[in-house]
């Protein structure tokens, strides 16, 4: 078939009127969001039980507003709980938005750094395309976290709170990535003029105007500050003076941060298992570690994550959260939800294909609190989100095994509890890959 005529559509049309179920669907569908329509509670796996035979107690809900700071909030919420049970606190929060700031900082810099390298291509050429259309967005990955964690510390949330800016990104977003295209414009004339001296200069004032952009819509980031908290007995407790990088490595420290690395399943042909890849020119921090995967089976990184679970630690993972889903009470299951029925196609094929094919990335951040086990075998995990405590169950979401299989891509594990095999595969050289494949996407 090549193009499409009128003797087509009329006989299409004749196919799907004869169907009086096309109808129903139709009226169904003209006032009510398809999820909503589609969802199928008698094939659902376990409803919306939350009860988990291996469960970490953890604090409330985030509630990462209208941004796309998932990966911070999770990531964060795992930090957290380190730092409650040192002190014996039953609710805190550390502060997304002082991360928030230094990240879209160090973003801007990194891009102007990779814009600088690339100077002798064309801006159509692909490298060029890619990044300029990328730009600056909210979405990172663990490695991006740690960078800025050891670079700038931490602080708690009361010391660096939200502001409209920080918590509604679109139009900040939009100044900083203006922004960095006026540069890549101006440093591409200068070089076609032979003036490339003058373009540490330029960069310099770029960056310097992105900060300015980050202070007035962030605010200015705390330099020091009380730690103020009651603990679990009901003890007032202060600890004075310190500074984001004393709190940081006061309270967690690089010896506990350094010891987790990123796990992906990766099932596609150009990725081995028991590998490790590196994502070029992807990152925040131009001086941090380079993004990296140990490529690893799913039935190994289950195993790891249950014996993380079974040692009352939590995990940050990234997943695919955009179909199959039921928002308002906190369900992922692709079983739930019947497009085949409704639309004679399902969204889900062979999870190696939809990699290769642009279907499915990770895109979301969140965290692992539980599982639950049933005759050794797992039907469904625990999962705290960053959208608030009003949906799922105070914000917390189940997901089916099922769903787990098909839309995880990325775990952080603590390297101690890795196989021989495993560390080894850690000792090698990494496989490069280009800033476009599927693993270069950002959690957002």
């Amino acid at each position: 078939m090549s193009a499409i005529d009128n003797k087509s559509l009329n006989k299409w049309l004749k196919i799907y009127n004869a169907d009086r179920a096309n109808a129903v669907l139709r009226h169904a569908l003209s006032t009510t969001p398809i999820p909503s329509v589609i969802n199928d509670t008698v094939g659902q796996y376990s409803g919306t039980d939350h009860t988990f035979s291996i469960e970490v107690k953890t604090m409330h809900a985030t509630n990462q507003k209208a941004s796309g700071r998932c990966w911070i909030f999770s990531a964060l919420n795992v930090l957290r709980e380190i730092i409650a049970k040192k002190c014996n606190i039953k609710e805190f929060e550390l502060s997304q938005s002082y991360i928030a700031f230094y990240d879209k900082l160090e973003k801007f810099n990194f891009l102007l750094h990779e814009l600088d390298e690339n100077i002798n291509n064309d801006h159509s050429e692909r490298l060029n395309y890619t990044l300029l259309t990328d730009g600056i967005r909210d979405g990172g990955q663990w490695i991006m976290l740690v960078n800025l964690v050891k670079k700038y510390g931490l602080c708690p949330k009361s010391s660096f709170t939200e502001t409209y800016q920080t918590s509604n990104t679109k139009y900040s977003n939009e100044i900083l990535n203006s922004l960095s295209r006026q540069y890549a414009c101006e440093i591409h004339s200068l070089h076609k003029e032979g003036k490339d001296e003058k373009i540490p200069a330029l960069h310099e004032n770029y960056v310097q105007k992105a900060y300015q952009v980050l202070l007035s819509s962030y605010g200015i980031p705390p330099q020091n500050f009380n730690f103020e908290y009651v603990d679990g007995e009901g003890h007032y407790c202060i600890d004075k003076d310190l500074t984001p990088l004393s709190f940081y490595q006061k309270y967690v420290g690089d010896e506990y941060i350094d010891q987790y690395i990123s796990v992906i399943h990766a099932p596609t042909d150009d990725k081995k298992y028991y590998k490790t890849y590196c994502i070029d020119h992807l990152g925040n921090v131009v001086e941090g570690n380079k993004i990296i995967h140990l490529n690893l089976p799913m039935e190994r990184i289950k195993e790891l994550i249950v014996a993380t679970l079974k040692d009352d630690e939590i995990v940050w993972f990234g997943s695919d959260v955009r179909t199959y889903g039921d928002r308002v009470n906190g369900i992922w299951d692709d079983k739930s939800f019947d497009y085949l029925s409704a639309f004679g196609a399902n969204l889900y094929f062979d999870k190696k294909d939809m990699l290769d094919y642009h279907e499915s990335v990770m895109g979301h951040a969140m965290v692992i609190t539980g599982v639950n086990v049933v005759d050794e075998k797992i039907n469904k995990w625990k999962i705290e989100n960053s959208w608030g405590d009003t949906i799922g169950n105070k914000g917390y979401f189940i997901m089916s095994d099922s769903f787990f299989d098909k839309y995880v891509y990325q775990v952080v594990i603590n390297k101690n509890r890795l196989n021989e095999k495993e560390l080894n595969a850690l000792k090698e050289s990494p496989k490069h890959l280009p800033l476009w494949d599927p693993f270069g996407t950002l959690a957002d």
